[in-house]
């Protein structure tokens, strides 16, 4: 893992004490340099998500990660299941190739 793949992942595991967690850098799908780490997958199975909404899940998993999200890492997909409900799907979509959106990529 890379320093901040893997700060996420302690972050995110100290914190949740997950049932299942993945942190996957898909930086390599965008428009970044080779080596970036700024483009995140999360799935996240975790206990003190049953009975919480999506956006609830969400919001603890951005309070968590603060920091990085204030120092570089510039997206981060999010899957949170609670137990049950990760044991019934056990999947996540794939995530879709980047489309751009660089206002590099647009002329004036």
């Amino acid at each position: 893992m890379n320093p901040v793949e893997s700060r996420i992942f302690a972050r995110l595991s100290q914190t949740f004490n997950p049932v299942h967690l993945e942190v996957l850098n898909e930086s390599y799908m965008h428009s970044v340099p080779a080596g970036s780490e700024t483009h995140f997958k999360v799935v996240l199975a975790a206990d003190c998500f049953v009975g919480k909404r999506q956006v609830q899940r969400h919001q603890a998993v951005y309070a968590c990660l603060a920091d990085e999200l204030k120092s570089g890492v510039h997206a981060l997909a999010l899957h949170t299941f609670s137990p049950e409900e990760w044991a019934a799907s056990g999947a996540v979509p794939a995530s879709p190739n980047c489309m751009g959106g660089s206002k590099h990529d647009h002329s004036s």
